[in-house]
């Protein structure tokens, strides 16, 4: 059983390909309780079998209580979080889950949605998607665009959907040339009928979004990253860490985060997205130069503080104000 009262042990129902690189599972309670509720939008964290914490949308209809649905995509070039709930987590085994949190919900106020999904940025939008379509008074059009229908999650799901109508899916084939024009979609600003943009995806997606909604009102365009500079450079060393208050130094392996060395020491900090995307995690630097890769800190804050889930360190040892 998990020691930690935020997280709790689920049964993983089935764990099954739901594209190419990409494992779908449905956790439930092992009693059959309801589990803790969720919003459209919201994502877990799970403790993965390689020991570190990672985050993943819900994809599942927010009224059911009895599962938890995600769909993982397996980055081989990634912290290995991934790698070992794809290679290693089967039906039958238990996980320890976090509560749902949500830090992309979908506004009250909005009267209308775009919502814009990327490869595995596909996840949250399917909750979304299914929301709105139950409740059924506040239109929305979902456009999803990958590569080929081979590495598309959901595909066969989307378009036997009652909302199926409501949904355009586009395969670029890796050329950029054949890349969907969303402009016609963007042009004109939902100022007026209440309409709101999300959108979730790679970077390359989310900055041409930014681009094209630039005259939005800020309010009304929504972005859920997959995270800041998280995966491991060539050139990435070892290095120290010392916690200040009581003078404890800790070593920073090449492909762990500090939060997760830290954590795995019994040293709590708090934490929600370990992608550096939501600021939960930011820590007091009092000495050494941070090597910063979140996309959280602002310019005048990246002197005095850090992201611990992402960020390492460009001098031999860091200071924390722990």
């Amino acid at each position: 059983m998990t020691s930690d009262p935020s997280f709790m042990n689920l049964v993983v129902v089935s764990a099954e390909p739901a594209a190419r690189d990409i494992q779908r599972f449905e956790l439930s309670h092992p009693d059959g309780d309801d589990l803790p509720p969720f919003t459209a939008g919201a994502h877990i964290r799970i403790k993965t079998p390689n020991g570190v914490t990672r985050q993943y949308s819900l994809s599942n209809d927010p009224e059911e209580r009895n599962r938890y649905v995600i769909a993982v995509k397996r980055e081989a070039d990634g912290r290995g979080g991934s790698m070992s709930l794809v290679d290693t987590v089967r039906a039958g085994q238990q996980v320890e889950v976090g509560v749902p949190e949500n830090l992309f919900e979908l506004d009250s106020k909005a009267r209308s949605f775009v919502l814009i999904a990327g490869g595995i940025g596909i996840t949250p939008m399917m909750a979304m998607a299914r929301h709105l379509s139950a409740q059924g008074d506040r239109p929305f059009k979902l456009y999803y665009l990958t590569r080929d229908s081979e590495g598309t999650a959901f595909l066969q799901e989307l378009k036997s959907a009652d909302f199926s109508s409501n949904v355009v899916i586009h395969h670029d084939h890796g050329d950029p040339s054949d890349a969907f024009d969303l402009w016609p979609v963007l042009e004109k600003p939902g100022t007026v009928t209440g309409r709101h943009v999300y959108c979730c995806g790679p970077k390359p997606l989310m900055d041409a979004i930014k681009d094209m909604t630039g005259h939005w009102p800020s309010s009304t365009v929504h972005f859920e990253s997959f995270g800041g500079d998280t995966k491991p450079h060539a050139d990435d060393q070892s290095f120290e860490v010392e916690l200040k208050k009581d003078g404890r130094r800790f070593v920073i392996p090449v492909g762990k985060s500090i939060l997760d060395t830290l954590r795995a020491e019994g040293v709590h900090i708090p934490s929600s997205c370990e992608s550096g995307t939501c600021g939960s995690c930011k820590t007091r630097l009092l000495g050494g130069e941070a090597d910063h890769r979140d996309l959280v800190l602002l310019d005048e804050e990246k002197e005095d503080n850090i992201m611990v889930c992402v960020s390492r360190a460009k001098s031999s040892i860091l200071v924390l104000d722990i």
